[in-house]
């Protein structure tokens, strides 16, 4: 190339060996300048480039023949020995550096194992011991050891079960504050105790990859102090252990200082004193009991430290019994009371139901009589003295079973026996039986005694002895009357049939078959009620067999009698009951009433005929005393009219005519008035109008009405109202309109110059109002019939009324609730009692 041989550029050479060498002297060239460029790229290329520059200067000079290949292996050998000698260098002063950290590596080692040695033999020593944990999921390591009197043991598995060579307290508390420690960090100084009695101290802390637990052995004086300690924390607990339990008691409890002074209670003792809490107690000295309990609780610590008594004391209120135990130490006391209300009451209930049971077996016709375990009589009762005809004295003597035996049998009161002796003893083998047995005894008096022998579960045995001689002869009594009753059924006109639970016949009479039309076959014991109602429900015209069936038939909770009437097809009319027995069957009757019901028909049909005739003459009275009260009311109006002197002068003669016609309209007025009263409580649109009833002033204005008919002729009105209240609730009107027509009525039947009595006083539930008079009294036909409407009746009176007085009495009076009676006698005279409640109960009034 041009650039690489500029001396050539430009000369053409054809052929020969001058080009050959020209082309070849190129080639070497190149070379030698890719061996530079190779060298340049290293550190070591700068000589060598500068050495192939001057060969090739020289090259050119001398011209001399130096191959590129020679260059190029110079040239990698030479950067061959410089790497080498570089490297050299560095791995010297690298050798030099690690044999001086090495020096130093030796030393820190030698340091660490000379400490390693030290904290094993600290470790080690006989007074401690360490359990390390170094994760999870190893095992934990011990180190050291523990003296032997400490009873800790020296084996791994038996040294990490801290619960069988600590005290139960001490192993528990240290497993949870190792739990503690272990899984949230938590360090821990205990002082536990072995069950030899060796306190030692544990000492828990937490590392960054360790948990180390340590136990180490004390001194003397630590370990007294230690014991010391672990004795006030058991004291401690124990304390605490108590008053929690005394607070948890439902039992007041104290505890006092040496002067006596309260200085703590209980829950139960603040509420029984009524505190707010048991500091309240405390602060104010709140005594549980009172002063002369605690002195004598006092006075028995003078002389014994303990207290035990039953004392009273008041409690809410109520006075119950408690056993109060209180113990008097160097520096106080401390007490503690048992409510023994219950128990005292329990005691007395149990005494009471002893006595009952004891009262109860007396009044029993069957003789009891109980023995305890060695066969001692502790208890008869009149039937079993009576039964066997034996002293007092001897049966209070308590004598023993077989004692008792030889006595009956020596008085021969029980038949004599073939082998007594036998006979005895198997008797009086039911102490040693665990179920009861059955005798049967044939006295030589010709009773029959049934003999049971009931083993008690603590012992002894109670005798019951039955007479039985009347039972049977009441069985043989029965026999006879079932007998009797049979043919008196038979003979009955009344059909009679019963009917067990399973719905078949059990007992019927050949009446029940003839009214029924039944057959011999179907009337039979034990056919079906099924039977029976298909043959019947031809023969009546409404069967009430359906019903029958369900009566007998039917699980009804509650079996209740039921009665009827039906007809049958021929006209005869049966009148059934059907009433349940007791055993759970059914006993139906059927009666023959045809007659007396077609007479029963007929009086109702006059009834009504007659009610209607009554209803058509109370509505005729209502509606003419409506038509009549306008006019008298316009008629007594004019009468009075007349009779004021502004009308004009009257004579004598028609001034009497004028007060006759007002007095005789003033009369039907009222009997007009009270017809429209009747009329309004029978139609039940009465109303009361309830207010303050004041007595005296109700009793002054009724007596004021009948002031005039009283001076008429000479009778005397006596009021007795001192038991009375001043007021009480009810319709002050009616109220007085009843007194009115009581003393009307008294008044038309007294004697002349008589006195009539009127007397009011305040009753349990109400007001009771009586008014007397001396008259001829009232006879008992009169008595049933005094309060109907329109039947008046003179009975001695001085005029006859229209009859309505007491039937508005007694109106008035239900409609306030209350009630009326009569007390009268031939001669005795009549008083009539209206009672009022306190609070008036409106209800309808009895026609």
């Amino acid at each position: 190339m041009p650039g690489e041989n500029p001396l050539h550029a430009g000369q053409a050479v054809s052929g020969g060996h001058q080009d050959s060498g020209t082309t070849g002297h190129a080639t070497r060239a190149r070379w030698r300048g890719r061996a530079g460029l190779l060298l340049a790229g290293s550190i070591l290329a700068g000589p060598l480039l500068g050495g192939v520059a001057c060969a090739q200067g020289a090259e050119v000079a001398a011209g001399l023949s130096v191959s590129t290949i020679e260059v190029m292996q110079l040239a990698v050998f030479a950067g061959v020995m410089g790497a080498a000698f570089l490297s050299a260098i560095v791995l010297i002063r690298e050798r030099a550096r690690i044999s001086a950290e090495n020096v130093e590596l030796r030393g820190r080692v030698t340091d660490i194992s000379a400490a390693l040695r030290r904290s094993e033999a600290l470790l080690n020593l006989r007074d401690q011991r360490v359990v390390v944990w170094a994760s999870e999921n190893k095992k934990p390591e011990l180190i050291g050891t523990l003296p032997t009197e400490s009873g800790a043991p020296e084996e791994r598995a038996a040294f990490l079960a801290f619960g069988r060579w600590l005290m139960p307290r001490s192993a528990a508390a240290l497993e949870h504050a190792v739990t503690g420690l272990r899984e949230k960090g938590r360090p821990f100084d205990l002082v536990v105790e072995s069950q030899a009695g060796a306190p030692l101290e544990v000492h828990g802390r937490k590392s960054a990859a360790h948990v180390l637990v340590r136990f180490v052995s004390l001194s003397e004086t630590q370990r007294s102090q230690a014991r010391l300690k672990i004795d006030n924390q058991r004291l401690a607990a124990d304390h605490d252990t108590m008053i929690g339990l005394l607070e948890a008691l439902k039992m007041p409890a104290w505890l006092r200082d040496e002067h006596g002074r309260l200085k703590w209670v209980n829950r139960a003792y603040a509420d029984a004193v009524e505190a707010e809490n048991a500091e309240a107690a405390v602060r104010d000295a709140q005594e549980f009991l009172g002063g002369q309990a605690r002195e004598a609780i006092a006075t028995q610590h003078k002389s014994h430290p303990v207290f035990e008594q039953s004392l009273s004391t008041v409690i809410e209120g109520d006075r119950r019994v408690f056993a109060v135990t209180d113990f008097a130490g160097a520096d106080g006391s401390a007490g503690l009371a048992c409510d023994t209300s219950a128990i005292e009451a329990i005691r007395a209930e149990y005494e009471r139901t002893v006595r009952s049971h004891a009262d109860t077996l007396d009044q029993l016709n069957t003789a009891v009589a109980i023995f305890d375990t060695n066969e001692k009589l502790r208890f008869f009762n009149q039937a079993f003295q009576k039964l066997w005809g034996l002293d007092s004295g001897f049966l209070h003597s308590a004598p023993d079973n077989a004692l008792l035996l030889d006595r009956l049998r020596s008085e021969g009161k029980i038949a004599e026996q073939p082998e007594w002796r036998r006979w005895k003893e198997g008797l009086l083998g039911a102490y040693r039986a665990v179920e009861s047995q059955e005798h049967w005894w044939h006295l030589p008096d010709g009773k029959t005694i049934r003999v049971v022998a009931n083993p008690q579960p603590k012992g002894g045995v109670t005798w019951v002895f039955e007479n039985l001689t009347e039972k049977m002869d009441l069985e043989s009594r029965y026999r006879t009357a079932v007998r009797v009753q049979g043919e008196t059924l038979d003979n009955l006109a009344e059909g009679v049939a019963v009917f067990g639970p399973d719905g078949r016949l059990r007992l019927s009479n050949p009446a029940f078959a003839t009214l029924w039309g039944l057959g011999t076959e179907a009337a039979k014991p034990n056919v079906h009620v099924s039977i029976i109602r298909e043959l019947s429900d031809r023969q009546a015209i409404e069967s009430p067999w359906p019903g029958f069936v369900a009566a007998i038939t039917g699980f009804d909770d509650e079996r209740s009698e039921r009665h009827g009437q039906t007809e049958l097809n021929n006209g005869t009319v049966l009148r059934y009951a059907v009433i349940p027995l007791p055993n759970g069957q059914v006993m139906m009757t059927f009666v023959d009433v045809t007659d007396s019901v077609h007479v029963e028909r007929a009086l109702k049909d006059r009834n009504e005929a007659l009610e209607k005739s009554d209803q058509l003459k109370n509505d005729f009275v209502q509606h003419v005393s409506y038509e009549l009260r306008s006019p008298l009311t316009n008629i007594i109006g004019f009468t009075e009219l007349l009779s004021l002197p502004a009308t004009g002068p009257l004579t004598q003669k028609q001034r009497e005519y004028v007060e006759h016609v007002g007095s005789s309209s003033s009369v039907l007025l009222t009997i007009v008035n009270d017809i429209l009263d009747l009329a309004t409580v029978d139609a039940g649109i009465m109303q009361l109008d309830i207010s303050e009833v004041h007595v005296d002033r109700t009793i002054a204005a009724a007596a004021e009405l009948v002031a005039d008919r009283l001076e008429e002729h000479s009778i005397r009105l006596a009021v007795d109202a001192a038991a009375a209240p001043k007021t009480f609730h009810g319709d002050e009107t009616r109220i007085r309109q009843i007194l009115y027509n009581l003393l009307s009525n008294a008044a038309n039947y007294a004697p002349e110059a008589s006195t009539i009595r009127l007397a009011c006083r305040q009753l349990a539930d109400g007001v009771e109002f009586s008014v007397h008079d001396d008259g001829p009294g009232m006879p008992p036909d009169v008595l049933d019939s005094v309060f109907r409407r329109f039947e008046p009746r003179a009975n001695g009176g001085r005029r006859r009324g229209a009859g309505l007085g007491l039937s508005i009495v007694k109106s008035f009076v239900e409609l306030h609730g209350g009630a009326v009676r009569i007390e009268t006698g031939k001669d005795k005279g009549t008083t009539v009692i209206c009672t009022f409640p306190d609070v008036p109960g409106i209800r309808a009034a009895a026609e």
